[in-house]
Formats: structure tokens, sequence, C-alpha cells
């Protein structure tokens, strides 16, 4: 049951608390401050215990329909290898505990965190059966994730860092919708009500709409930031082209190899799409740090 519980609250997601939470540190240029460092790591910490706990109420709410859908039917709570009972209790203690050690390390990121953990409790509930906000709500917590990154260490961001962030999110979210929605066929509304509002064409033009947004919120960035300016040249724009190959890289495993309803495991399977994450983070650290 304890090892249930623990895929209920999915690991191979909190890779996103790790992407999302330490952009302030890196591009902040306090990537060795070892005081900043902790401080950044005990929020992914915390988010990860708080995203966990979101996971596991997102189960409960909707059990009846994960036993009627062919993969998530083998969740824990779906299967009944985790009971309701372990499920109310984990969904209670786990994010009162978390939000009582962000408060501890700061209050300003006990703010975010609990802001973070409503929306989140709203959306299981009641936003993801609303067209359109169901997306946006999902991409606001990635933007969250990266105010808990500033605020945790007091460092102010560049306002189109988190446009961008928020744009990626969105970007991967209709990327996983249109998945899904296409997999599913008829059955869609069946396993997700909100199905019953959306078809292939509306979501093909988001996705097109978010991509080039997405591009041009990056660039924009890249031009503002500040950290990545050296001998008067911004070398930020070097970034450009690697990111334009990992956004074209997944519409390409979306829409040729039929991928994208679940990122976290392209995360951790794609190995181009693994390399342009390496080339692209080593990038930053020879730009803000060695150069």
């Amino acid at each position: 049951m304890v090892f249930g519980l623990l895929r209920t609250m999915r690991p191979r997601q909190w890779t996103k608390n790790i992407l999302f939470v330490f952009p302030a540190l890196v591009f902040g240029s306090q990537l060795f401050n070892p005081e900043l460092l902790a401080r950044v790591v005990l929020c992914s910490c915390l988010l990860m215990v708080i995203s966990g706990s979101v996971y596991i109420i997102n189960d409960l709410a909707d059990l009846e329909a994960d036993r009627a859908h062919p993969q998530k039917k083998s969740r824990p709570l779906a299967a009944g290898i985790v009971s309701t009972q372990v499920a109310w209790l984990a969904a209670v203690l786990l994010p009162t505990l978390a939000l009582a050690a962000a408060y501890s390390l700061h209050q300003g990121l006990f703010w975010v965190l609990l802001l973070y953990f409503v929306l989140q409790v709203a959306y299981s509930f009641s936003l993801k059966h609303i067209v359109l906000l169901d997306i946006l709500v999902v991409a606001a917590g990635f933007v969250l994730r990266v105010l808990a990154g500033g605020v945790v260490i007091e460092v102010q961001l560049s306002p189109w860092l988190y446009t961008s962030a928020g744009l990626l999110a969105l970007f991967l979210v209709i990327g996983k919708r249109r998945q899904e929605f296409s997999t599913l066929g008829e059955a869609a509304a069946s396993v997700r009500r909100v199905y019953a509002h959306y078809n292939l064409a509306l979501l093909d033009d988001m996705l097109r709409i978010v991509t080039t947004s997405t591009l041009i919120t990056y660039i924009l960035y890249t031009v503002e930031a500040r950290t990545m300016v050296r001998n008067g040249e911004n070398l930020g724009l070097l970034t450009v082209p690697i990111v334009i190959y990992g956004l074209l890289r997944y519409l390409y495993l979306i829409h040729v190899r039929k991928e994208g309803s679940a990122p976290d495991e392209i995360l951790l399977t794609d190995r181009p799409l693994q390399a342009t994450i390496t080339v692209t983070a080593l990038a930053y650290f020879v730009i803000i740090y060695l150069l």
C-alpha cells in the first residue's frame, strides 16, 4: 500500500519541480551560493510533497472515471491497491506538513505554495470541467513553481521568464490533451468530461498559437536578460536555435510518432529531447558562469 501511495503521487512528474523551480537560481547567477541552493532544493522537495498530495486528491475525485479509462484503471486507487481512507489521510496530512515547513522557511513561499495547492484542488473538483480554463489552470501551476523558486531566494525575475515558462507549460498541456483526445476517440468525453467541448481542429489551432507565442516570448527574454550579456553581446540568443529544435521535436513526437499524452514519460525516454535539454542547460551554464 505504501508503494501504491507513492505511485499515486506520480514520482515521474516530480521532474517539473526541478525544471521550473531552479530557473531563479540559475538565471539569477546564484547557482554556487550554498545557502540559496539549499533553499531551492528544499523548496523543490516541498513542491514534490504538495503536488504529490494533489495527485492523490485528483485520483480520489476521478476514481470512477479512472476505472473506465483503458490505462488509468491500473492506477493504485482505481485498482484497489490503496484504500480511499488511507488516500484521504495522506491528502490532508502531507500538504499540512509541507505548508508548515514552507512557512518556517519563508513566509512568501508559504503563500505561493498555499495558492498553488488551493488552485490545484479547485482544478481537481471543478475547474478541470470548464473548457479552456482547465488547461490554463494547469499552466498557472507551472508559473507558480517558477515564482516559488524566485521567492524563496528573494530574486526578482524578468516577467518574460514567467511568460515563457507559462507558455511552455501551456504547450505541453495542449499537446497532452490533443494526444489523449486523439487516442480515446469517441470515448474521450466519457473519460474526461471537458472533452465534449473540444475537437482536434481547436486543439491543433491552440497548439500552433502557443508554439509561436512560446518562441517569441523566449526570444524576448533572451534579449532582455542582462545576466547573459557579455562584452555588449547578448549570448542568450545563441540558445534560440536549440529551443526551436526542442519545440519542433516535441511537435514531431505528437504528430508523427503519436506520442505526447504523457510528457513526463517522453522526457525520460526520448533521447533527442534529453540531448536538447542537456545542451541548453550546458549553454546557460557556460554563458552565465564561465564567460
